[in-house]
Formats: structure tokens, C-alpha cells, sequence
């Protein structure tokens, strides 16, 4: 069966959100209308149900209700989201696609995963969102009241027990997919399933350095994300400090983006700018005014937003944990960094050095223009293929547990 006969039904956690996920999901759906591949894309939304149809894709959103778990702002997880299960069979019914795959164990995720074992469809499976580093992080400030190292302690075992409750999910497809080689690894050693690559591409047209209108003023630092605890942000913090504690002066941050820390960065980034969220033009502008791009996130399995820092021109800096460290060629097209000291001595090394400064720029913009998701894509849908040569059974009694109450057993 060639790609372009293959129907493929995408359950993505999130499309409406701005995240890494969603943005992946809007370039899988413009990547099948490119093509005209035969394409469903199924989501969650916030107000009625919707059906579109755009050449060879067809999009659905299914509603979540109130009662539901607020994950962070506009990010939901509807615990009776299996109210959907009829209409979910009947959209995937009559698409007729060869296989399904999940993007995480969301509500979405778990519907998909019900969905395709009912209609024995080959379902995949792919992992965006450390959901047990999440889980860690968010305990962590809920355990103030013991002693340090047993909040360390119980942080981790709930990190760890979060892992294998989540790695059940992915034994049940037959072909993994991951964002970067350590959770390849780490996917299947946990599963005994195959896992294979689905990087990130960006568009070099939208994020390019022409839109740098900016001439003179202070080194700017920029930061583009959710301004929440599991993406590290409380370490912009430290890199302020650090760099005032070097007697290192002339610059300002520049944060993009919302969220629940953002009161204690505004208290302790003084000068900084902070725009909320931005999109399209206006983000790719906020990049391009940028000199260093510092992403703080341990927990992120790619970082859509490093490569597009990278696109328009920027330096990026990032931590040695996560899927950012293998985006970044450490002194070559930016900086992989250990520590906070790392961070700022390496802002202090190109704010004090221009012409170094230029040549990490280029290099950096050439990595970004090797990234295309036309290959992103093509590389999913081989994983496709090799899941509809797989002879594995299409059953998993986990599977059974999610069935909704009342339901006919098959």
C-alpha cells in the first residue's frame, strides 16, 4: 500500500491549544490537504460539535463538558469524555481509515485507543508530553510541608508510578512513534514495541530573519512558552540574577507567552517585557527581534519553539535534560547548558562577542532550514505501513477497563 492510499484517523490531544501538540496536529492536516491524502483529524473543543470537510481532510470536534480536570489554561482533560464513543465510531465508520493513531493519554487519547480496538483497527501511538515529569513537578510545591529530601523522594515515586500507569497506554498499539532518541529508548524498553522517529519541522518562510526590524537597544533575551512550573520558567529567575551577580548589564528579557507563574517572573524580572500570547506574524516579529533564545524546560520532548528561534535567526540556550539538547550542536548553533552558571556565561561569551555572535546566527538558521515537515510526515507514514504489516493482535485487556458502563461486550 503506497502513503497516498493510506487513510490515517489522528486523535490529537489538543488542535485549538497553543502547544507543541497542536501546532504538530494543524501541520499534519496542511500536510494532507498538500498531498491530498485521505486524512481525519479528531479533537476536543469548547463549544458545539463540528464537522468540516477541506478537500481530502476531514476534521471533527467533539465538545468537553464541565466536569473535567483543568490541566493548565485551555488545556482540559474531560473525564466523561467517552460520552462521544457512538458519534467517534460513527465519524471513524465512515472514513474507513487503515489505521488510527493516539497522540497521549488524554481524553482524546483514550478515545481513540477505545475507538480503534472495537472497530479492530491497527492503532499507533505517539509521545509528545512527558506526563510523568509533569505530574512530578506539579506535586512537588503540594509537599512543602515535609522535610526537603522526602519531598525529593515522593516527587520521584510519583514521577515513576505516573510512568507506568501512562506506559500501560502505549503497550496497546502496535507501532510507537517519539520525538527524540532517549524516549525511543526509554519507550521501548517499557513496551517491547517498536518506536521509531517523528521529529518537528518549521515553517522558514513565517519565522525568517528579514522580520528583524530592530536596530540597536539592549541585548535582547527571549523566552516563547507556556510561563508555567513544569517548563522550568522559575530559572529565568536565576539566569537574572546570575547575570547581575556577574556585574553583566545591557540587556532586557522578552517573554512571551501566559501562564501561572507569570506574577513571580514579572516580580522578579524587572524591565522585562512580557506580550502574552502571540501568534503568526506577531510571534514570528517577537522572534526576530531576539538575540539569545533561552528555554529553561527539562520536560519537553522536542521544542517546537527552540527550531523556530533557530528559523528566525536566533541563538538558542538550553538545558542538557529533554528533547531541546538534541535540536541545539552546543558552540555550533547555540548552547546546550548544564547549569545556570552555563547560561549566563554563555549569554556574557555572545553579547560581548559580535562576530561570534553572527556566525551562530547563520549556522543556526541553516539547521532550521533542514527541517522540513514534508519529511516529518513522510516519516509517519512509514511507521504506518510497517504498523499494517504487523501480524500483532488487535486486543489488550486494558481495553476492556475503559469501556463505558452498559456497553455490549465484543
Amino acid at each position: 500500500m503506497s502513503v497516498q492510499s493510506i487513510r490515517a484517523a489522528y486523535f490529537t490531544d489538543t488542535y485549538l491549544e497553543i502547544d507543541g501538540v497542536a501546532n504538530t496536529a494543524r501541520q499534519f492536516e496542511a500536510y494532507a490537504k498538500r498531498h491530498g491524502v485521505p486524512f481525519l483529524i479528531l479533537h476536543g473543543g469548547y463549544t458545539k460539535e463540528a464537522l468540516v470537510r477541506d478537500g481530502s481532510v476531514m476534521r471533527a470536534e467533539l465538545p468537553r463538558g464541565r466536569v473535567g480536570i483543568t490541566i493548565d489554561r485551555n488545556h482540559e482533560f474531560d473525564v466523561l469524555f467517552l460520552r462521544h464513543l457512538s458519534r467517534a465510531e460513527q465519524i471513524v465508520r465512515e472514513f474507513k481509515p487503515d489505521v488510527l493513531h493516539i497522540t497521549g493519554p488524554s481524553d482524546v487519547g483514550l478515545l481513540g485507543a477505545l475507538v480503534a480496538h472495537r472497530l479492530k483497527i491497527p492503532l499507533v501511538g505517539s509521545w509528545h508530553t512527558n506526563v510523568h515529569e509533569y505530574a512530578e513537578r506539579r506535586a512537588l510545591p503540594l509537599l512543602f510541608s515535609l522535610p526537603k529530601r522526602w519531598r525529593a523522594n515522593v516527587g520521584q515515586r510519583i514521577g515513576e508510578g505516573t510512568l507506568q500507569i501512562v506506559s500501560r497506554l502505549y503497550k496497546i498499539p502496535r507501532v510507537l512513534m517519539a520525538p527524540n532518541r532517549e524516549l525511543i529508548e526509554l519507550l521501548e524498553k517499557k513496551t517491547g514495541k517498536p518506536c521509531f522517529l517523528m521529529s518537528r519541522g518549521v515553517d522558514t518562510e513565517l519565522f525568517h530573519p528579514s522580520k528583524r526590524d530592530r536596530e540597536g537597544g539592549p541585548f535582547l533575551i527571549g523566552y516563547v512558552g507556556r510561563i508555567t512550573l513544569e517548563k522550568n520558567v522559575e530559572l529565568l529567575i536565576e539566569i537574572e540574577r546570575g547575570l547581575k551577580a556577574a556585574d553583566i548589564s545591557g540587556y532586557q528579557f522578552l517573554i512571551v507567552g501566559q501562564g501561572a507563574s507569570e506574577a513571580s517572573l514579572r516580580a522578579n524580572l524587572p524591565g522585562a517585557e512580557f506580550t502574552g500570547v502571540l501568534r503568526g506574524e506577531q510571534l514570528a516579529r517577537a522572534y526576530a527581534q531576539m538575540d539569545a533564545f533561552v528555554f529553561p524546560s527539562t520536560t519537553d520532548t522536542f521544542g517546537n519553539v527552540v527550531l523556530e528561534a533557530m528559523a528566525s535567526c536566533v541563538v538558542a540556550l538550553v538545558t542538557n535534560k529533554g528533547g531541546p539538547q538534541f535540536i541545539v550542536s552546543s558552540g555550533i548553533n547555540g548552547f546546550v547548558c548544564p547549569d545556570t552558571g552555563a547560561f549566563v556565561e554563555n549569554i556574557r561569551r555572545i553579547k560581548d562577542s559580535p562576530e561570534e555572535l553572527k556566525n551562530l546566527r547563520e549556522a543556526a538558521r541553516r539547521h532550521a532550514e533542514s527541517a522540513s515537515w514534508d519529511n516529518v510526515f513522510d516519516a509517519v507514514y512509514r511507521a504506518y505501513q510497517v504498523a499494517l504489516d504487523s501480524k500483532a493482535p488487535l486486543k489488550d485487556n486494558l481495553l476492556l477497563k475503559l469501556r463505558p458502563r452498559g456497553e455490549v461486550k465484543m
